[in-house]
């Protein structure tokens, strides 16, 4: 939060009605910016900031009270910001709410038309002038206006007050907001002048082909004389265009000559700026500053193959989207700055991704233009309603619609239209007998019609389905699976098999498939363990699910949920609160980076992402080219350049195997190249196969990699670098004979990996063996891995059961209390540390830094069952190489035995973790490493 919000904040009403001058400087209430880049007139007063409030919980005739003038407002809430949201200062306690602030409309704008402007409130809003009802307006997504022009007196401090009645109705389209609802004023409120023949909106189609674009120009009311509608063009060198308006009409369409058009596209989002002036005789003119871009949506074939493909500008584009539930955890549907939504769309272009699916909420319009200015495109969602398809419900989806379009018309970042999901508000009854009737399928086919008719130049889904429900009339036979990721292959062999023009798969009776491109529309692992909805590690998982995806040409592209975390679904690239996760990809592979799972050029290894194989073999290693390009500019060869390099059984890298290929190079190439034969290494070890590929310049373009779990037989005995000999004494980490924790204690699938949280110790004893005598041994040390251990909401014993309506947010606010969940390596550690007693002896304290889980704990994704629940997937931990002191090794030739104690002490309880051999990032169990003395001469 701002130094500002704060401040303002902190403000206390000392009147009734808070006076806040129009001139404040911008930087003093949030997010002062003009809320519609692409409909801005010059003429405006932002109205963000304090504003009184209270609440109306019995409906107690507010209106009555403020026309006597006895009204009181306990409270102060900031807007934009939704009551209950942490940055509006005000909790949620009611379903009415009032709001009070003191206007002045500048003596500039007499002569003029006035309006009050709100970007959007949730759902009833009604709104007073001192006193006269300026009117109301049902609905809480899009902006709507009154007009004050009858009761302004200009210069002057009145009184506005607005109600909104945000009451639940079954009808009422909410979306997910049990996420953190949006009640009342949840976009920005403004005053705007206007000129006397006022526009509603101006709509540009661009015609690629025909070097135009079709104007339709709206005016709020029928035009009182002839006027002329003048545009002038800011950018892209067109020449000013006039048409006139002849009196009575309510809209003109004409075309206008683009010539050399600058098209929009993801890499070059030209924008061209309009200005659209109406005036007439004796009439004070209205301006508009708007914007609109060059590009065209469409369905084409991808090159070389008979598979359709969404297009822009005639070009397929392999589809990578990420599902944006669009909250904030401080103001839910409400951002709390303009860099914050510009940095959104940033953060998916950094990861190469090419768009969001906004979902089951209409968009704020400056986040769609942050979408059009920087080249993301964008899937727009009607939200959806809780209840049954009854006449109120379809006559609210409705409005929704068409308001929906007709704001958001100019913004060439959207590509298609969602009008529902997984069918919420379209069954009729409750579960399990619920249906989707076939009446409600026509009304539905009806809203596809609709909405192409609005708007012919997008696609128009009309459900973006799944859990056995299909699609009706459509533009993409899109479909959502949530699924481990081993399940990735089958699944998508399957899908590839049964789409077709003419298959029912995915379809409800009576319709069938034709030529839509076949895109997931949901997909990630969140879902696809049993009763999941914590933070699982998302990387391994989302990285087997990318590369089927990548061996799978006739699947047009994806959408993984989700950009961020949200309050029961803890699987997004981000945290809530944007932090960043870490992947574990560049430890793996030098230089790899999320980008590298969405490039251009991808090298996607067959086989799943771990392989147990034995040591010593040749593996192959299938290899599939997925060139989702037509760029010439990667030359006509490729390098393939592999390395395979690993760990060996205590834990110390090594490379064994490097080689080189060439690839010819082809746009939009996607089939299988020769397979690689891959020497492992003679001995057991963890061994990653890095991939990387270099255009003709020797730029990387992408990195991959895949990995083996080498098996073997482990030797008690190993030479070292100096021809000596080491015995090595390896234990299990469960296999400790004394244990004491002040949190809790447990295993992992049967000591694979032990636990303690809290402060404690974990204590095993080694036999001292028979053969070996003190003064052969020359040096001692012991090798373990071992990480923090963080006390988890699943793994506490008073562990509540998570709620059931996670759709609607339910769920918990502790990614870690889903049974499956471990939750991911991020920006916030969780430090520990191991103090190493042997024999009694110090041999050293070692701080642990994290309890961490990503990419890097390989033979933990390696261990699990395939059953469709996880333990502690992904989890790892440091290598430490303790040396022993001397006189702890005597003491154990004395004993008979090393007493191995393990401690964490309360100056940082921050647990213990050990990793065995099967279970954590090396193929390591805890082994002491006796060096030996040289033998002596002629022995």
């Amino acid at each position: 939060m701002t130094s500002f919000e704060n401040r303002l904040r902190r403000a206390t009403l000392a009147l009734l009605v808070l006076v806040v001058p129009l001139t404040a400087a911008a930087q003093d209430i949030p997010l002062p910016e003009h809320p519609r880049p692409d409909f801005e007139r010059p003429q405006w007063r932002n109205l963000n900031g304090p504003w009184s409030f209270r609440f109306d919980p019995q409906d107690d005739g507010m209106q009555r009270a403020w026309e006597r003038g006895s009204a009181t407002f306990e409270q102060e809430i900031l807007v934009p910001f939704s009551w209950g949201a942490p940055l509006s200062g005000v909790t949620d306690e009611a379903d009415i709410g009032w709001y009070a602030r003191s206007v002045e409309v500048p003596v500039a704008w007499a002569g003029r038309r006035v309006f009050l402007v709100v970007g959007a409130s949730d759902w009833r809003t009604t709104a007073w002038l001192d006193g006269h009802e300026l009117g109301d307006h049902q609905g809480g997504y899009t902006p709507f206006a009154f007009e004050l022009t009858s009761h302004i007196r200009p210069g002057a401090t009145q009184r506005l007050v607005l109600r909104v009645d945000d009451t639940p109705h079954p009808f009422k389209l909410e979306g997910k907001q049990g996420y953190g609802p949006a009640r009342g004023i949840w976009q920005t409120p403004y005053l705007e002048a206007r000129g006397d023949a006022p526009l509603d909106a101006v709509h540009f189609t661009p015609d690629l082909a025909a070097d135009k674009a079709t104007v339709t120009a709206y005016l709020l009311e029928p035009a009182p004389a002839d006027l002329t509608l003048r545009l002038t063009f800011r950018t892209g060198g067109v020449a000013p265009v006039s048409h006139p308006v002849p009196a009575g009409t309510e809209s003109v369409t004409f075309d206008v000559h683009i010539p050399d058009a600058r098209l929009w596209s993801l890499g070059d989002p030209f924008l061209y700026e309009v200005e659209a002036r109406l005036e007439g005789a004796n009439l004070a003119a209205d301006r508009v500053q708007t914007y609109f871009g060059m590009r065209e949506i469409s369905v084409v074939d991808l090159p070389g193959a008979d598979i359709p493909y969404v297009a822009l500008n005639g070009e397929p584009l392999y589809l990578q989207l990420a599902l944006d539930q669009a909250y904030h955890p401080q103001g839910f549907y409400t951002f709390p700055s303009d860099d914050f939504m510009r940095d959104e769309i940033l953060r998916s272009r950094r990861i190469g991704l090419n768009g969001q699916r906004i979902h089951v909420k209409i968009g704020i319009p400056r986040k769609l233009y942050w979408a059009d200015r920087l080249g993301l495109l964008i899937m727009a969602d009607v939200p959806n309603s809780w209840g049954e398809p009854d006449d109120a419900m379809r006559g609210e989806v409705e409005y929704a619609l068409r308001q929906m379009i007709r704001r958001d018309y100019n913004h060439p970042a959207i590509f298609s239209w969602v009008l529902f999901n997984e069918t919420w508000g379209l069954y009729t009854g409750g579960r399990p007998q619920r249906q989707y009737l076939p009446e409600t399928q026509k009304w539905v086919v009806s809203m596809v019609d609709l909405a192409r008719g609005l708007d012919p130049t997008r696609l128009v889904e009309d459900n973006s389905p799944c859990c056995g429900v299909g699609h009706t009339e459509t533009d993409l036979n899109s479909w959502h699976s949530y699924r481990p990721g081993w399940e990735w292959e089958e699944y998508l062999d399957e899908i590839t098999r049964n789409t077709f023009p003419g298959s029912t798969w995915n379809f409800e009776s009576g319709y069938t498939q034709a030529r839509q491109p076949n895109i997931n529309s949901e997909f990630g692992n969140v879902w696809g363990y049993e009763g999941s909805t914590g933070d699982v590690d998302w990387s391994w998982d989302y990285h087997r699910a990318v590369n089927a995806f990548r061996r799978h040409p006739r699947i047009a592209g994806w959408l993984y949920t989700e950009h961020h975390d949200v309050v029961n679904e803890w699987n997004g690239y981000w945290r809530y609160d944007r932090s960043e996760k870490e992947t574990g990809l560049a430890a793996l592979v030098e230089g790899m980076t999320l980008a590298d799972l969405h490039a251009p050029l991808y090298i996607a290894p067959g086989g799943d992402l771990s392989r147990a194989v034995a040591a010593g073999t040749t593996v192959e290693v299938p290899l599939w080219a997925s060139f989702m390009t037509g760029s010439p500019a990667y030359g006509d060869t490729l390098t393939l350049r592999v390395r395979l390099y690993g760990w060996d059984a205590l834990g110390q890298q090594q490379n064994f195997y490097t080689t080189a290929r060439t690839i010819p190079y082809q746009p939009w190439m996607s089939r299988a190249l020769e397979p690689l034969a891959v020497p492992m290494p003679d001995a057991p070890a963890v061994a990653v196969l890095a991939l990387t590929l270099e255009d003709a310049t020797g730029k990387v373009q992408h990195r991959n990699f895949t990995t083996f779990v080498v098996e073997g037989t482990k030797s008690d005995e190993m030479r070292l670098a100096n021809g000596r000999t080491a015995r090595l004494l390896r234990f299990e980490p469960g296999a400790f004979v004394q244990a004491d924790w002040s949190l809790k204690q447990w295993q992992v699938l049967d000591g694979l990996k032990v636990n303690g949280a809290g402060a404690g110790y974990f204590e095993y004893q080694i036999p001292w063996p028979d053969d070996l005598l003190l003064e052969e041994v020359d040096a001692a040390a012991l090798v373990f891995e071992a990480s923090a251990k963080q006390l988890f909401g699943k793994d506490r014993d008073d562990s509540e059961r998570l709620g059931d309506d996670y759709m609607r947010g339910g769920g918990t606010l502790d990614p870690s209390r889903n049974p499956n969940s471990y939750p991911m390596t991020d920006e916030t550690r969780f430090p520990s540390a191991v103090t190493v007693h042997i024999n009694g002896a110090v041999a050293g304290r070692y701080e642990l830094p994290d309890d961490p889980a990503d990419h890097r704990g390989i033979l933990s994704w390696h261990a699990q069952l395939g059953d469709r629940r996880l333990r502690e997937a992904g989890s790892y931990g440091e290598r430490l190489h303790v040396p022993i002191p001397r006189p702890a090794v005597a003491q154990a030739a004395t004993d008979g035995v090393f007493t191995v104690r393990l401690e964490v002490d309360a100056a940082l309880p921050g647990g213990l973790a050990l990793y065995g051999a099967h279970f954590g990032r090396y193929p390591l169990d805890p082994t002491l490493i006796l060096t030996l003395r040289p033998s002596p001469p002629g022995r």
